[in-house]
């Protein structure tokens, strides 16, 4: 499911596993996607979780320095945060250096260069360690030509940022081999392409190329295989709509899937902006998505239920599906909600 096919996004030389996942010195839960990501989704490479003083964010897996987890056959850390504007502070050297000293490549998603630090570049290149930077787009991306592309495929579109648009589509492309349909997952942010091993990640592409490496990520393909692409940020987001609308254009989806955190208010590390409402949302992508895909349609609504109890998740899905007319779930809960939600977006 989640090999590339010829001329789409080039595959990343293998990463170093098992890894460590590093969470800084991080107490907003919302900035540890990159680790919650590979727990979820590739938990036979995550080994454990290491941290600076000061973080309150864990992933649940034990907790090792960098020498324990070196003993146990640890061969990276792997920066499991991403914080506003993707840099890597003073106060996290420390943990970087003592990975290094215990053994460990250094793996990164950040829009910092590891290697642009001058400290962890000396030390790497003293210790023979490796800085590996997974954030940075293939050479040769062109602007998007706007032209209609053979196969299908389906977009995941948020209120916000960190709410499942990953989760949801990673969910989607293996229920949809397992239902027999030729897909693959298209990763577009640093985690995605960590788990996947292949894509593009599309917040580090040039604004002007942006829509033209969605349409290098999803290239012409069999009329009946499926393209399920990772959404990034908000088209109601005041710093990250650009790489969302990109995406929208670039990607022509078929199919748009809204993905939605119940009880989020405020913009995530943006408080001064309130969240769209769901219809809202499915009203302005299908509105802009239109422009380069005029079948677009909305196959269903994806929400994040991991704070609330079965009971409560269960009635709130069946509550939206009668409210907004379609199929609503959540997939990492799975069951006939979500069931619904594949059929109708493969219908």
């Amino acid at each position: 499911m989640l090999q590339p096919r010829p001329l789409g996004p080039q595959a990343l030389e293998a990463l170093p596993g098992p890894y460590l996942l590093f969470l800084g010195d991080t107490t907003e839960a919302g900035y540890a996607k990159t680790a919650y990501g590979l727990r979820d989704w590739a938990p036979n490479r995550c080994l454990g979780e290491f941290a600076c003083e000061g973080a309150t964010v864990t992933t649940g897996l034990r907790f090792m320095t960098p020498a324990e987890a070196a003993a146990k056959g640890a061969r990276s850390m792997v920066i499991g945060v991403a914080n506003a504007g993707g840099v890597i502070p003073e106060a996290w050297l420390g943990s970087l250096l003592q990975a290094m000293e215990a053994g460990l490549d250094i793996i990164s998603g950040m829009h910092v260069r590891l290697g642009e630090i001058a400290r962890l570049r000396n030390a790497a290149a003293g210790l023979g360690r490796r800085l590996i930077d997974v954030r940075q787009p293939p050479a040769g991306i062109t602007v998007a030509t706007g032209h209609a592309r053979s196969g299908k495929r389906l977009l995941t579109v948020g209120t916000d940022c960190a709410l499942g648009k990953k989760y949801t589509a990673l969910a989607l492309a293996r229920a949809f081999s397992q239902h027999g349909v030729d897909a693959h997952f298209r990763a577009t942010g640093q985690t995605g392409i960590m788990i996947a091993g292949s894509g593009i990640p599309m917040d580090a592409v040039v604004a002007d190329f942006a829509a033209g490496a969605a349409e290098i990520l999803s290239p012409d393909a069999a009329d009946e295989h499926w393209d399920v692409i990772e959404g990034q940020g908000s088209l109601f987001h005041p710093a990250y709509a650009g790489v969302s609308l990109a995406l929208l254009h670039g990607s022509q989806p078929n199919v748009v899937v809204v993905c939605h955190h119940p009880g989020r208010q405020r913009m995530l590390g943006h408080p001064g902006y309130a969240l769209p409402s769901i219809e809202e949302t499915i009203a302005l992508a299908l509105q802009l998505g239109s422009r380069t895909q005029p079948a677009i349609r909305c196959g269903g609504v994806s929400l994040n239920t991991a704070h609330l109890d079965e009971t409560a998740a269960l009635r709130l899905l069946a509550s939206e599906s009668d409210r907004l007319g379609c199929a609503v779930a959540d997939p990492m809960r799975g069951g006939p909600a979500f069931d619904r939600l594949v059929e109708d977006c493969l219908a």
